[in-house]
């Protein structure tokens, strides 16, 4: 069972995942991203540091954040230690699409503030 929250990482929004997402999950880590990006400006970050799994459904809730992130030309960094996870993003063929991070540093690095 996953478990969602807002977090902000430096200035930028987002939310961290923990737990497992998979199919009966997927709903909910979908309206949370929806919300989330919705009411926010500037580049977004997803934690996974604390997600052990994540499915088929899981991985397409992430992408469809991508290209709504993507309509408004904003940045998305995705925290994703290596790992079980990182490992599925890699065999699916997503870790090309994503800005992936191992840690929330090296992910706040990389963020570009957000213009007023």
């Amino acid at each position: 069972m996953a478990r969602i929250r807002d977090v902000k990482l430096e200035n930028a929004p987002g939310v961290a995942v923990k737990g497992d997402v998979d199919i009966a999950d997927a709903r909910a880590l979908e309206d949370a991203l929806q919300k989330a990006i919705i009411t926010s400006v500037g580049a977004f970050v997803i934690d996974l540091s604390d997600l052990e799994f994540i499915d088929s459904s899981g991985l397409h809730v992430l992408h469809r954040a991508r290209d709504l992130l993507g309509r408004e030309d904003r940045q998305l960094a995705v925290v994703c230690p290596h790992g079980p996870v990182r490992r599925i993003f890699e065999l699916s063929g997503l870790s090309e699409l994503f800005a992936l991070f191992a840690t929330r540093e090296e992910a706040a690095a990389a963020l570009v503030p957000a213009t007023d």
